[in-house]
């Protein structure tokens, strides 16, 4: 963040922790017991997360990389396979997928920024082993055409639902179409913890069983390991902090909808200035980012800057063209839309501590901006 003092800040976490009092009694009545892993309030909150998301279990892990990462690796993925992905999502999404020794292979996107379905059966290989999908700014990707993809090819999905946790298809959240799907809690999502945090979710009891013991070594209770497994157990002190902010969820969601309402309202009237993308009838989004596209893209951001706007790009590199990626052999051109996006979309804060005058102090700067 710029040093200059936002009037329009991108971070909410003063505003949303302002009233730690309740957080801080559980945590001190935590401290009596010292059950700083597998605590009660890590079960609780499991069970409480998926009720939220609609499905049978809910495994709290250590990240939302790890949300993606542990599903893929309880599905045997390993060196030698390849995942499909898409290249405008964050480095953690790859990272996932590469911290079990597969390759992703990228599919080029939407104008909603979501994987564009029509491109992926051509990414399909002998060595494809899954479909990972994002769900990226909190819009879902098309998961019915996703799915009739993957059931032809006989291909598991694991969602990348770390930005968009409420968002839903026809009301089908996402998370619940593949065979699991991971969340972050990280303090910037929608829903979030002190730290870093994630969910899998899942309706499979045998994908269930294979999470329980990945996420904790592999141990069946203290001495006996079935399999070697990682260190990636959501802490009982974050999950009492999502224990607070979980009845808040629907509520959150609301207002950053709200919000986001508001600003494309306001914002379509710029057309030729400002492209907004793709809303899907019956696709809820639920406005982790709110990003659009903007002709002057970087002189709009250093204005927004200086009038005290905290706005953002996510991203101006795409994961092909990153240095970390290079092994992968892709080059400039080979995801025009990816590439395109990058050089136009900003970011404004939409959350949900926003005021109405915030709100429309963005929309008025923004037209100054494309009246000079």
């Amino acid at each position: 963040m710029s040093a200059k003092k936002m009037k329009v800040d991108y971070s909410y976490l003063k505003q949303q922790f302002a009233n730690s009092g309740p957080i801080l009694k559980a945590m001190k009545d935590q401290l009596k017991r010292c059950q700083f892993t597998f605590g009660p309030e890590m079960i609780e909150f499991e069970k409480r997360f998926a009720r939220l998301i609609g499905t049978t279990h809910a495994i709290g892990v250590g990240t939302g990389t790890d949300a993606l990462f542990l599903p893929m690796k309880a599905l045997g993925i390993g060196p030698g396979d390849e995942v499909i992905s898409a290249p405008n999502s964050f480095i953690a999404t790859t990272g996932a997928i590469v911290a079990t020794g597969a390759r992703p292979v990228y599919v080029d996107v939407l104008d909603d920024f979501t994987v564009n379905p029509d491109l992926i059966e051509a990414a399909i290989t002998k060595r494809t082993k899954a479909l990972l999908p994002v769900h990226y700014t909190g819009a879902p990707a098309d998961m019915p055409k996703i799915m009739k993809i993957a059931k032809k090819y006989n291909l598991p999905v694991v969602e990348d639902a770390c930005q968009s946790i409420g968002a839903a298809i026809n009301g089908k959240l996402v998370g619940t179409f593949g065979i699991a799907g991971g969340f972050s809690l990280h303090p910037l999502k929608n829903l979030n913890v002190w730290g870093d945090g994630g969910v899998t979710v899942t309706n499979s009891a045998k994908m269930r069983d294979k999470l329980l013991l990945l996420r904790n070594h592999g141990l069946h209770g203290r001495d006996e390991v079935e399999i070697f497994g990682y260190n990636s157990r959501l802490d009982t002190i974050q999950a009492i902090v999502g224990n607070y902010l979980i009845k808040q969820a629907n509520w959150i969601t609301n207002q950053r909808i709200k919000n986001a309402n508001k600003l494309d309202k306001a914002l379509s009237e710029l057309s030729g200035c400002i492209t907004l993308p793709a809303r899907k009838k019956g696709f809820r989004h639920v406005y982790h980012l709110y990003m659009f596209y903007a002709k002057k893209r970087d002189q709009l951001l250093s204005y927004l800057l200086k009038n005290g706007i905290d706005a953002k790009v996510h991203y101006p590199i795409p994961l092909h063209l990153q240095k970390a990626a290079h092994y992968l052999g892709y080059k400039k051109g080979d995801f025009p839309v990816t590439e395109a996006q990058c050089k136009s979309i900003i970011t404004l804060p939409v959350h949900q501590h926003l005021t109405d005058s915030q709100v429309n102090y963005m929309i008025d700067k923004i037209k100054a901006f494309y009246k000079k």
